[in-house]
């Protein structure tokens, strides 16, 4: 893997600097589901499927995962509503690789995650329908494709949003934005959805207006504490808080309990002299987290890896360890709900020879 410096969202990633800190995995024989990882290949940026396994390689039970978009393989020479259309390609390639077993017995992109631009409103059905066609067809098929990411993260302070996904405070109030969300549900796809936390009532607006579309919340809902909001952590955690059990409310919605190694959420690993232990970020975590289980309840809750984004917070076998000690106390079937069979369920991914 290799990779360019640090931006608001991502710390650049260090090998030496992760490897100093090593961990055995705790209840290895747990089964997991990585329910939001990225593949791509881009200048200065690389992270494949060679990548991702050797991350995953630490004695955790990976068993299957969701490839989520990231603006890989972009279709260079279509028109810019049908680029995305490679990157479908690109994931299902790496799924069919995985398939064959001769990588190892975990599905890597047995749900795929696409982008379309839902501003196209009507006009992106027959989009949405090309991307399940391109990852095999129905799910009856065995088809991948399970749902669409349109970015809609805005705030005032631009350097949070990344200008290649423009988006505005009211986007998904939108009657464009709206006529092509409702596609979604015809077709029976899911939304994920990436926003920060102040716009979390917006999309609860969404979330009961289209009250059979599945939504997933992203990376526990977008947390900033830093560059404008940082020092406001506590105002920040109240008003998360309480949009997040406002959304928690709408049955069709599920969260993602990822993303929390983005220099967004302001926990600083990053900045260590050392990487971070499974401990030091169960204990930063502990708070956000709960809350979301709380919120949600288990069933409604998956773990999700972000990586590569998060791997310059923290190596992939540490991560899931610090998941593990935030559940320390919960039953053996509220662990299964949050490290595999919710991401299974949400995604519809198929267990044959998961043994899971």
């Amino acid at each position: 893997m290799t990779s360019v410096g640090s931006s608001p969202t991502r710390a650049d990633v260090r090998p030496e600097w992760l490897a100093a800190t090593r961990e055995e995995p705790l209840e290895p024989d747990i089964p997991v589901v990585d329910s939001h990882h990225h593949l791509y290949d881009r200048p200065g940026s690389r992270y494949l499927l060679d990548d991702f396994l050797a991350d995953t390689s630490g004695g955790h039970h990976v068993r299957a995962s969701v490839i989520v978009q990231a603006r890989a393989m972009l279709r260079a020479d279509a028109p810019p509503a049908l680029q995305p259309l490679g990157e479908t390609e690109f994931a299902n390639g790496v799924a069919a690789m995985s398939a064959s077993g001769i990588y190892g017995q975990a599905r890597i992109g047995a749900a795929i995650v696409g982008q379309a631009d839902l501003l196209l409103g009507d006009e992106v059905r027959p989009i949405l329908e090309r991307h399940v066609l391109l990852a095999g067809g129905s799910i009856a098929e065995g088809g991948r494709f399970r749902g669409i990411r349109h970015i809609v993260a805005w705030d005032r302070d631009s350097s949070f949003v990344n200008p290649v996904y423009p988006a505005t405070e009211s986007t998904m109030d939108s009657t464009a934005f709206r006529e092509g969300f409702a596609h979604l549900g015809r077709l029976g796809l899911s939304f994920d959805a990436w926003l920060f936390f102040h716009q979390i009532p917006r999309l609860t607006v969404l979330a009961r207006a289209f009250p059979e579309t599945r939504i997933v919340l992203n990376h526990c809902g977008g947390i900033l504490r830093i560059g404008t909001y940082a020092g406001r952590s506590d105002g920040v955690f109240a008003l998360w808080s309480s949009a997040l059990r406002e959304l928690a409310e709408c049955a069709n919605v599920m969260v993602k309990l990822s993303g929390l190694g983005m220099r967004l959420s302001g926990f600083g690993f990053e900045a260590g002299r050392q990487a971070p232990a499974s401990s030091e970020l169960a204990a930063a975590w502990r708070p956000w987290m709960e809350t979301c289980i709380d919120a949600f309840g288990p069933a409604r809750c998956m773990w999700g890896s972000n990586f590569p984004v998060d791997k310059g917070s923290y190596g992939y076998t540490v991560g899931l360890n610090a998941i593990k000690r935030v559940l320390a106390g919960a039953s053996e079937g509220e662990k299964e709900d949050i490290l595999w069979r919710s991401a299974q369920r949400f995604y519809r991914i198929r267990a044959q020879g998961l043994a899971i």
